[in-house]
Formats: structure tokens, C-alpha cells, sequence
């Protein structure tokens, strides 16, 4: 079953999960790892299945991720689809699942895609790579939330094992069934 695995990545946190995801799928199909930006360009009719990633910057996932489902909802209602959203909020495990993470929740009740498979994976927080401003603003959110406040330190905090278990979830996700004719 070829699979699709999109991204929409920040600080590439997301595109490592993707690749990860992509590694644990290779015994059983062949997948193609896109930045999503560049979805247009594809022959999405190609694919019998798609995970999008998206991360949250500042409270929000990126208005391309809004665009894409706007455009492509019947494609993706018509073959097994996931998502995944990353956030540092999901560092807290009572943080990390679809229902419990205030983004993800506000995320699926808006959007009209209503995707197979769902879950949500702690980010890292990388403050040597963050430019002036988002290295102030990142610092001031941790502060206010109990997390890493020191400026020279990276932290990953994906749970890597959920990242698999995701992954072994997906990889039982088959075609779906045309619905019955009347």
C-alpha cells in the first residue's frame, strides 16, 4: 500500500517524526515523506493512504494545513488517512492524546477531514537554533507552563515509543469500502 506522509514543520521536530514513522512502515509498504508545501505538485491518486503531521507554533498549526484539507477533504475521505500533531504542551502526559491536547481537540472539531487514525507527540525545544524573538517568546511560554527555561539547551521530548506504536497503528489501516449502493 503506498503511503503519503506529510509535514508541516517549524523547527523539524515533525519532519524527524515523520521519517521515523516511514521507518517503521518499510516492511510493509512504500512510503514517500513530502513537506507539505510541496503536496500541489503530486499525483495524490497515487497513494492508497495518508498521515499528515502538522506542529504548533504559538497556540496554531499552520493556515497551509486548513488550505490543503479545504482542497483535497474528498481525496482524503476517500482512502485510510492519519494525523499527527506536535506541540510541547504534549511534553505533560496527560497532554498527549487527541482528547486531551486543547489544540489537537480544537483542531478535529473544527476541520471537516475526519481522519482514521489520530495522536498527538511532544515536540523538542531547540532554543540555540530560535531566532531572538521566538527564543524570548518560547523561554516566557515555558516559564509560564514549568518547563526548560535555560537558553542554551536543546530538549527532545518525542516519546519515541509512541511514535512506533502510531506507526504499528497505521500500518493496519487498509483500504476503505465504497459504501453501499442503495
Amino acid at each position: 500500500m503506498k503511503t503519503l506522509i506529510l509535514y508541516l514543520s517549524h523547527d523539524g521536530q515533525t519532519h524527524k517524526i515523520a521519517r521515523a514513522i516511514t521507518a517503521h512502515l518499510t516492511d510493509c509498504c512504500e512510503c514517500d515523506v513530502v513537506d507539505l508545501h510541496l503536496a500541489q505538485d503530486l499525483d495524490l491518486q497515487r497513494y492508497q493512504r495518508v498521515v499528515v503531521g502538522a506542529a504548533i507554533r504559538y497556540g496554531r498549526f499552520a493556515a497551509d494545513l486548513d488550505h490543503f484539507i479545504a482542497q483535497q477533504l474528498e481525496w482524503l475521505h476517500s482512502i485510510p488517512s492519519a494525523f499527527y500533531a506536535v506541540n510541547l504542551t504534549a511534553r505533560k502526559p496527560d497532554k498527549r492524546t487527541p482528547s486531551t491536547n486543547v489544540y489537537t481537540r480544537k483542531f478535529l472539531a473544527k476541520t471537516p477531514w475526519r481522519p482514521d487514525l489520530c495522536a498527538v507527540f511532544a515536540g523538542a525545544l531547540c532554543y540555540p537554533r530560535y531566532s531572538w524573538f521566538d527564543r524570548v517568546m518560547i523561554q516566557m511560554i515555558m516559564r509560564m507552563t514549568g518547563g526548560e527555561t535555560d537558553r542554551t539547551k536543546e530538549v527532545e521530548y518525542t516519546d519515541w515509543q509512541q511514535v512506533s506504536a502510531f506507526a504499528g497503528d497505521l500500518a493496519q489501516l487498509t483500504a476503505k469500502q465504497a459504501p453501499p449502493r442503495p
